[in-house]
């Protein structure tokens, strides 16, 4: 870089200067999805599941072993069974 002349690294300035605003314009996009999937999931419905106290169990079970809720093991469980279906 000692080679350089002063016209070379202002435009090498301005080139960095370019990228970075890049990054700041998707950062904030990034920041504005991340709300969006937030408000999404205080919008969740609610329904009411009755189980049989052995499978219960069993869920609880599974849903320790892959660090999750219970509630959070079930949705999972129910997304994959859709995105199966329907092969997304």
């Amino acid at each position: 870089m000692d080679n350089l002349s002063e016209e070379q690294i202002l435009k090498k300035e301005k080139e960095l200067l370019d990228k970075l605003k890049q990054l700041e314009k998707q950062e904030q996009l990034i920041k504005e999805k991340q709300k969006e999937l937030k408000e999404k999931e205080k919008a969740k419905k609610q329904v009411l599941l009755r189980l049989a106290p052995n499978l219960w169990e069993d869920l609880a079970k599974w849903a320790e072993e892959d660090l999750r809720s219970i509630n959070g093991q079930i949705e999972y469980l129910l997304r994959e069974a859709v995105n199966k279906k329907y092969k997304k």
